[in-house]
């Protein structure tokens, strides 16, 4: 596994973002697409149909969209999860402090709501009280999920042959690779 600060001598051209709900994932995939100058659909728009339905499209969709030569996507959604990591050839994982990961989470979704966002076809946040009674509120499920990928991420490697995990602990350290991977 590697971090912000080893060398980027693979020349990336097929990224996944890794990390829990708030940890910046598509915020960091639109800024690499604009680097790479490559295809970039956030993988939510593609997931989740009218009324918060699943897309019945969803895996083909997600097939398309990898089967580019140049791509980056969220890496979430469990069903497509092998999809991705089978063609990827790095994986940045967005491993942030709880503080950090669950502010973003909290400010995301307040402006969302309060501003009305439409987030993918025809979904909005759901009122803000409802975390207190919804389980899967992004909220509540932001704070239940924080550690589920620590005890996957540092397998990866070694399950997918010249798959390149770099282990990003802090967003000033992603910044550095972002800026690393523009000069090379």
């Amino acid at each position: 596994m590697l971090n912000a600060d080893d060398t980027i001598s693979w020349g990336p051209k097929r990224i996944a973002v890794a990390g829990v709900s708030g940890s910046g994932k598509t915020t960091l995939c639109d800024e690499l697409a604009e680097v790479l100058r490559c295809g970039r659909v956030e993988l939510d728009s593609l997931y989740h149909g009218p009324n918060w339905t699943p897309r019945e499209t969803f895996l083909e969709d997600v097939e398309g969209l990898i089967s580019a030569p140049c791509w980056v996507v969220e890496l979430q959604y469990r069903e497509a999860r092998p999809l991705i990591v089978s063609r990827a050839d790095t994986i940045l994982w967005l491993d942030y402090p709880t503080r950090i990961q669950m502010t973003r989470l909290i400010r995301r979704t307040v402006r969302r709501r309060l501003q009305r966002e439409e987030l993918w076809n025809g979904n909005y946040e759901p009122p803000l009280w409802k975390a207190l009674i919804d389980e899967d509120h992004i909220l509540r499920w932001g704070w239940r999920t924080r550690k589920k990928l620590k005890p996957v991420m540092p397998t990866l490697e070694g399950r997918f042959p010249g798959l390149h995990v770099v282990h990003l602990t802090h967003p000033s350290q992603t910044s550095r690779w972002v800026r690393a991977l523009a000069r090379s």
